[in-house]
């Protein structure tokens, strides 16, 4: 079993069990007051795995596996069986914390801000594979045919935007610094993909 399909069963089974109990789920979620004053770091990793709904879930975890099965097969191609599967791990794992970090600093002193979900980590992989893949096709809201590079850029472009205006209960600072944070710890893993990126943006265009 790949260790996408894992961490989507993990997620799945946390996240119900969270719907079933909010004292778990309260105690789980992204509090920036809870995670400062506290020292109740654990939940810059634990809001990952829980979800406001089953809506929440199913999208995050269904996007996920579309992008997640693709990498951690080139993960497993570049590194080999079992360091491409901890690499993408590490990779996964990593993105959660490091996506919840501005939110961190930002609400540190507000007792009513809250985040939950894997949408920074899914931003990461999402942008991992648009490493390997700058020039595919994916279908914007579902319904428009973009490439995956020009996707990228204007996803960051609406995350940041919308983190500015601040006028909906979507943490998109997560969205944002989890898909940087992506890019770059893949390149990080081995900074040979960055010139590979690079060839295949300039020499594989569709056009």
């Amino acid at each position: 079993m790949s260790i996408t399909l894992i961490l989507i069963i993990l997620t799945a089974g946390i996240s119900y069990f969270s719907f079933e109990n909010r004292s778990l789920f309260e105690k789980l979620k992204h509090s920036p007051y809870a995670e400062t004053k506290s020292k109740e770091f654990y939940r810059l990793w634990t809001s990952g795995f829980v979800h406001g709904s089953w809506l929440h879930l199913g999208i995050n975890m269904f996007v996920f596996y579309q992008f997640g099965e693709a990498v951690e097969g080139n993960f497993i191609f570049y590194f080999g069986e079992l360091m491409g599967r901890i690499n993408f791990l590490l990779l996964y794992l990593g993105t959660i914390p490091f996506a919840n970090l501005s939110t961190l600093y930002k609400h540190k002193d507000d007792p009513y801000f809250a985040s939950v979900g894997a949408s920074g980590a899914v931003s990461g992989i999402l942008f991992a594979y648009v490493i390997f893949n700058p020039w595919n096709i994916l279908l914007l809201f579902f319904i428009i045919p973009v490439p995956a590079f020009i996707a990228a850029v204007l996803y960051l472009i609406y995350s940041s935007y919308a983190s500015k205006q601040g006028q909906d209960m979507i943490d998109h600072d997560a969205h944002f610094y989890g898909a940087i944070f992506g890019f770059l710890l893949t390149i990080i893993l081995n900074p040979e993909f960055f010139s590979m990126f690079l060839d295949k943006l300039i020499n594989q265009t569709p056009f």
